[in-house]
């Protein structure tokens, strides 16, 4: 039931377009009509000004991730409450450093180092600027099973429990960083599975529907998320290091966006969260009628930390 559900999904999906095939999809997660395929291929030119020509918008990459879509929201109205015009593209992972590469974005605010998005580094390393900056830390990414299933605790125990999975690990958007290192799990582990893309969406609900019927799953996922706040999730161990120990997220520029913004650039670098502000940023997006709504409110709660970035 779970394999036909799944795929049903996958199929709707790739009818849409809303899939990882190279072109945007219109999330609407920003509260407005936004779409990756409208990005203008000349944004970030003759940006030489910043707040204040009206002439500029600032082309913000985002990707449909409960944490990507609040932290790109929050970004939003941070900037555009100090006078900047900003446009949130909604992509997929690799259109993002695509784009970001052409110089047709301006900006991506989530690159997990130095095991996920490691090969967009070595792809784009030239074309793009990877901040050293770290925004948030202690990142985690892994398989992860409900807690309820006492006896698989590792990796290793997946092909003993073949059937029990129906030897499906059930994933999200193809061309994310972290989908290219599951698959690499697979063959390091030599594990008779298959990696199902969709999105992370349909990855979500496939888990909501399975810990509802006490159900065997595997999937992908990270930390921070707000998944491991709804449900009891595990991640299994990984004595191989596949996916890495400690992850770290930074932000990416195209080349020159230091020149012309040479303001954000730095506010951009000044920008640190803690589990709690993910964590309540996350919530209040999510929980809001409009994405952008949940952003403002908690923009609003959380000034004292916001000038911590933008006023130094």
């Amino acid at each position: 039931m779970r394999k036909l559900t799944l795929h049903s999904v996958i199929a709707a999906l790739l009818l849409t377009g809303l899939t990882a095939c190279g072109s945007g999809s219109s999330n609407d997660q920003s509260g407005s009509s936004e779409s990756g395929n409208d990005s203008s291929s000349e944004a970030g030119s003759d940006s030489s000004s910043e707040a204040g020509s009206g002439t500029e918008t600032l082309q913000m990459g985002q990707i449909n991730w409960a944490e990507n879509i609040a932290v790109t929201n929050m970004w939003k109205v941070i900037l555009e409450n100090r006078g900047y015009d900003v446009k949130l593209n909604n992509l997929n992972m690799g259109t993002t450093m695509k784009s970001v590469s052409e110089g047709s974005l301006d900006i991506s605010l989530e690159i997990w180092l130095p095991v996920q998005d490691q090969n967009y580094v070595e792809q784009y390393g030239d074309q793009i600027n990877f901040s050293d900056e770290v925004w948030y830390e202690n990142a985690k990414v892994g398989l992860v099973v409900p807690e309820y299933m006492e006896d698989i605790n590792s990796i290793k125990d997946l092909n003993d429990n073949v059937s029990k999975f129906e030897g499906e690990i059930v994933g999200f958007d193809p061309g994310a960083g972290t989908m290219e290192v599951t698959g690499e799990m697979i063959n390091k582990y030599n594990l008779d599975y298959e990696l199902l893309p969709s999105s992370e969406p349909a990855m979500l609900e496939e888990i909501d529907q399975a810990i509802a019927n006490e159900n065997p799953i595997v999937a992908p996922l990270w930390k921070p998320h707000g998944v491991f706040s709804k449900h009891n999730l595990k991640f299994l161990d990984d004595p191989k290091n596949v996916y890495g120990k400690t992850e770290q997220i930074h932000h990416a520029t195209r080349q020159g966006f230091a020149e012309d913004y040479p303001k954000l650039d730095q506010w951009f670098k000044n920008w640190k969260m803690t589990d709690d502000q993910i964590g309540t940023l996350m919530t209040a997006v999510n929980e809001a009628e409009q994405p952008i709504n949940g952003a403002e409110t908690w923009v609003e709660n959380h000034q004292e930390l916001i000038s911590e970035w933008v006023e130094k």
